[in-house]
């Protein structure tokens, strides 16, 4: 196992590389001017050419990828353009939002499209099947845009003055402060990467507010996460939902199965105990490549909701031509997609004995 996991690591390398460059070469060809994107169009010429050298835009693109990569080497991924700070503060500062939000979505699509997967599979060609399946494709036939809109509209307008009123923006409500968990626990402040690691965990308010025991931040988050999450996450729901039955109804048909059945075991103990456990090697494919996606994919939904994560300010730098930006955030999120296919891997080897990873 071991030897497997150092090699897929190893591999990993060229993959992350060629990401990396693939973006720092697409965006430097793309046609832009970046100084006239950032400083305007009346930014003069003199302006642009004293821009472009501070930068070292004036470079060859071989030249600039190799500076880049030291920079990287030495955890530097430069500075923005636009805002004129480092860009792993940035990280740091925006990414908890997107990965908070990315996780609370894909809790939403696994406890709701796995039972449907699994009800609709058991009560195969019923009404109930019929059912599932049509929420199932309207889910991923709805834009998230439209879908986020509905929300706000049902929830925030039609729904106001009633204990069902959600909040359709933001991510605490004006006036609740939550206590960096580090300050709670009595722990210093640190630099470096400890003191990044510390800022971005107490930045997902939900992990935070269960670390410091803080129930009013943790109901106040959980508030305003319940529409964003359930418009994200509505996607990865249908396709796990439809995954889920597909899985089920092979399995059902098995051999094993009918020999279950035969016995006289509960329908529930044949379902459940046999036929789901042997149907969940497909679902972990699945369920981690849609944790990438949701990371990469939030940028309508952090749009709609105003919430400042990744999505919105990846946006503006790609329009911005804020290369700094969108090379680092592309990298982090290669990383997860990276990792996220390692951990689906190595699950395969404990949810089915059978597989063995050399």
């Amino acid at each position: 196992m071991t030897t497997y996991i150092l090699r897929r690591l190893f591999s990993s390398i060229p993959v992350l590389f060629g990401i990396l460059f693939a973006t720092f070469a697409l965006g430097r060809m793309i046609p832009s001017d970046p100084c006239r994107a950032i400083l305007g169009e009346k930014a003069t010429d003199e302006i642009c050419d004293r821009f472009i050298r501070e930068h070292g835009l004036d470079r060859p693109v071989h030249i600039q990828f190799g500076y880049y990569l030291n920079e990287i080497a030495h955890g530097d991924f430069g500075q923005s353009f636009r805002y004129g700070e480092p860009v792993a503060d940035m990280i740091v500062e925006r990414l908890p939002t997107t990965v908070e939000l990315s996780l609370c979505a894909l809790i939403v699509a696994i406890l709701v499209g796995i039972p449907l997967g699994v009800i609709s599979s058991v009560r195969h060609n019923s009404w109930v099947d019929v059912a599932t399946m049509f929420w199932a494709n309207l889910g991923v036939s709805i834009p998230v845009f439209l879908l986020g809109l509905l929300f706000q509209y049902i929830f925030a307008l039609l729904l106001k003055d009633t204990a069902f009123q959600l909040p359709p923006s933001g991510r605490l409500t004006s006036g609740v402060l939550p206590t960096p968990f580090f300050e709670a626990w009595g722990w210093e402040a640190r630099e470096g990467f400890w003191g990044a690691a510390q800022e971005f965990f107490s930045r997902m308010n939900v992990l935070n507010s269960l670390l410091t025991l803080n129930g009013k931040v943790l109901g106040d988050a959980l508030k305003h996460l319940l529409l964003p999450a359930l418009a994200l996450g509505t996607i990865p729901m249908a396709l796990i939902a439809r995954m889920t039955r597909s899985s089920m109804l092979e399995v059902l048909g098995q051999d094993y199965i009918r020999t279950a059945r035969a016995k006289g075991l509960r329908k529930n103990a044949v379902v459940l105990k046999h036929a789901f456990r042997n149907a969940l090697l497909p679902l972990a494919t699945i369920i981690g490549l849609s944790l990438g996606s949701l990371l990469g994919g939030a940028v309508l939904t952090e749009t709609i909701f105003g919430l400042n994560g990744v999505g919105r300010i990846l946006y503006d730098a790609i329009t911005a031509r804020d290369y700094g930006i969108v090379q680092a955030f592309t990298v982090v999120v290669a990383i997860f997609f990276v990792a996220l296919n390692l951990i689906v891997d190595i699950s395969y080897a404990y949810l089915d004995p059978r597989i063995r990873l050399d």
